[in-house]
């Protein structure tokens, strides 16, 4: 059987810890043809994000609070069934699975500071806005008795 590729990283040097993955296996949903009632090639990846240790604190209630629709009991889970192999489908859901935690635990984005418009800008606008003002005036054909 082929391996996985590796560890998925998370960001930095965290990675997903093989060791607290729960994998399940169904047979997917879809057209049938030969083979399919045999093979188990839907996958569901499920990772107990309330009580795993391989998450900074700071990111774990970051990633608790951002994907509270998503936890059930604090386990997040992720499927994947669009590939006919069930090895395709983990690779799948792995990489799903990290992607949906870096996204979950990434620091909030800097607050923008309101900057005050620069007085000629907004002079500028007011000018175009005036001669376009005339211009359409000008097309109006009143005062061409």
């Amino acid at each position: 059987m082929e391996r996985m590729s590796g560890p998925h990283q998370i960001r930095g040097s965290v990675f997903l810890p093989e060791a607290e993955l729960q994998w399940r296996f169904s047979r997917s949903s879809g057209p049938g043809g030969q083979h399919v009632n045999t093979s188990d090639s839907q996958v569901e990846l499920r990772f107990d994000l309330a009580n795993t240790e391989a998450l900074p604190e700071v990111w774990k209630a970051r990633a608790l609070e951002r994907l509270a629709s998503r936890l059930v009991d604090g386990v997040v889970s992720v499927r994947s069934s669009e590939h006919r192999s069930q090895w395709r489908n983990r690779e799948t859901a792995a990489v799903r699975l990290a992607a949906l935690l870096a996204e979950a635990t990434a620091p909030p984005p800097k607050p923008r500071r309101a900057t005050k418009i620069p007085r000629g800008i907004n002079e500028r606008r007011l000018r175009n806005k005036k001669a376009r003002s005339d211009t359409k005036r000008g097309r109006s054909g009143r005062g061409w008795d």
